[in-house]
Formats: structure tokens, sequence, C-alpha cells
């Protein structure tokens, strides 16, 4: 088999991958509102934060960056180049994007495409999960560090292992794409701060 067909067959594959929403999924397990009707309307680890508490969005975070890692690392583990697993790794992003499983109304794609990155390596992926973590915790918006944690990737990617700065690239561009309407609402002040769910008090009786 030609390394086009493979290629080929990998990307389809990340993208069906991609396609399954591990937040409608995990919303739906846990009795939880659809995130796509409810919180921002978007079915990512940050809206089931919103609706469903800190659990329910490390299953999903954890789920989501796992569909991006395993098309990833598999195609490295065959040997492809670094352009066919930038192009495997942004099909599953697009399956999180568009998942033809649930009408093509999914996610931003930020979770696959970091855990797209991660099997580069522990350092990338540190750099990456610390990177957020700053950004979330400086301004409170989840959509500031994605972009953020996206700019830097291809600089850290240079730095710790060059080989590998297309498909990160191409992760981050799709990324920084994705959150144009984002950038809208940061400029009228109008962008959604990070919080989680809050547990409701029983009344002394």
């Amino acid at each position: 088999m030609s390394a086009i067909t493979v290629t080929l067959l990998m990307i389809i594959t990340a993208y069906l991958a991609g396609s399954i929403s591990s937040a409608i999924l995990v919303c739906k397990i846990r009795g939880l509102p659809d995130p796509r009707t409810s919180g921002s309307g978007n079915p990512g680890a940050t809206n089931v934060l919103r609706i469903g508490g800190v659990s329910s969005a490390v299953m999903v975070l954890f789920f989501d960056m796992l569909k991006g890692a395993l098309p990833s690392y598999l195609g490295y583990k065959i040997g492809l180049d670094a352009a066919s697993l930038g192009f495997i790794a942004v099909s599953a992003c697009l399956g999180h994007i568009y998942p033809i499983f649930f009408g093509f109304k999914g996610g931003k794609g930020v979770a696959t495409a970091f855990g797209a990155m991660a099997p580069i390596g522990g350092d990338l992926a540190l750099c990456l999960i610390l990177t957020w973590i700053v950004f979330v915790l400086l301004t409170r918006y989840s959509s500031v560090a994605a972009m953020a944690t996206a700019t830097l990737a291809p600089f850290y990617t240079w730095w710790l292992d060059e080989r590998f700065i297309l498909p990160v690239a191409m992760l981050s561009t799709l990324i920084l794409i994705r959150h144009k309407d984002n950038i809208g609402r940061l400029r009228i002040g109008k962008e959604t701060k990070m919080t989680r769910k809050k547990s409701i008090k029983k009344p002394k009786t």
C-alpha cells in the first residue's frame, strides 16, 4: 500500500474519530442539557464546565484530546512525513468542528488540536498546558488562553523539535480561524468568562 493511500485512509479515520462528540455523549450519559443548546452553545469542555461541573468537563477534555492524539501518534509510528501528519491532525479537528454523526455542529477543536500536538513530546505538552493555565488565570477567558497557546505552539515546536513545525502551524492556524467570533466579542466586551457550574444550596429545614 502506497504512502498516499495510507495517508488518505488515516485522514478519513481521523475525521470519523473526531466526529465523535465527547461533549454531547458525556452530557447525555450524565443527564445534562445538550451543550449545543445550553450555555454558550459550543459542544466543548469549557461549555460543559459551565453546565455540568468539573468532572464532566474533565471527561470531555480527556476524550477530545485523545481523538486528536491517537491518529497523530499512529501516523507518526508508521513513518508518515510531517505534512501528512499535519493533514491527519487537521482532519481530526475538522471532524470535531463539523461532526458527521451530530449534524455537522461541533466545537472549536482546541482540545483535539492540542491533543494532536501532545505526542510530539512531553515537553511540548507541558508547555501547552502551562501556557493555557497561565492565560486562563490572568484573563479568565478560555478563548484568550486557547488563542495565546495556539500562537505560541509553533515557537515551542521550533525550540523543542523543529521537524513538526508544519503540522503544529496548521493546527494553530485552524484554532485561530475558529476563534474569529470570539475575537469580535472580546473587542466589544461581550465575551463570556470561564466559570463553572454553581452548586445549588438547599434551604435549611
